[in-house]
């Protein structure tokens, strides 16, 4: 190879994606703190974005309903950079920062699908509506608490998490009849 066609080879270092351990519910601010040190140290070329994963759950309190964001992977950031002593060593010495995941100590980049998943993920968390969180799960017994079914009891059928809607068999006239209920008009008995 000549030294000309060495060059444009290394001109061109890939991006590629990393993940950190990073202390628990710290997250965002180690996200910040990374952005500010790459900014500081002027090598924004060495780094792409900075990642943490999360979906829209819809939770009821109260009678209210609340949207908020929760994490897919708690204690982790997924980072894109070109790995080399200097990019290594500032993300490695940021407050929070555990280490890169890997095989002993040493940084492992994320497999191509992961981070297929990973940035799909993300992409549906705008375009779809936000999940619902019922705490309960499909036969699970519990008693309705509104409407002309209250007090009944009953084993749920089936839970559909888009609209916060699920189906209970209760007995009438000896017979299991599904009823569609919203997650909150029910209670463990």
């Amino acid at each position: 190879m000549e030294p000309s066609e060495v060059q444009s080879v290394e001109a061109e270092p890939k991006l590629i994606w990393y993940v950190l351990k990073v202390q628990t519910n710290r997250e965002n601010s180690i996200r910040k703190s990374l952005a500010r040190r790459i900014a500081r140290e002027g090598l924004e070329e060495y780094f792409g974005e900075i990642i943490i994963p999360t979906e829209r759950i819809v939770e009821t309190k109260g009678g209210k309903k609340k949207v908020r964001e929760q994490k897919l992977y708690p204690g982790y950031v997924m980072i894109q950079m070109i790995l080399n002593d200097e990019t290594w060593y500032l993300v490695r010495d940021t407050s929070g920062v555990g280490d890169f995941t890997g095989a002993a100590g040493k940084p492992h980049p994320m497999d191509e699908s992961e981070v297929e998943r990973m940035l799909g993920l993300e992409q549906q968390k705008e375009d779809e509506p936000t999940k619902v969180k019922i705490e309960f799960r499909v036969g699970d017994v519990v008693k309705i608490t509104t409407g002309p079914f209250e007090t009944f009891e009953g084993e749920i059928d089936s839970i559909d998490e888009a609209t916060g809607k699920i189906s209970v068999l209760i007995e009438i006239f000896g017979r299991p009849t599904p009823v569609e209920l919203e997650y909150h008009e029910v209670e463990r008995p």
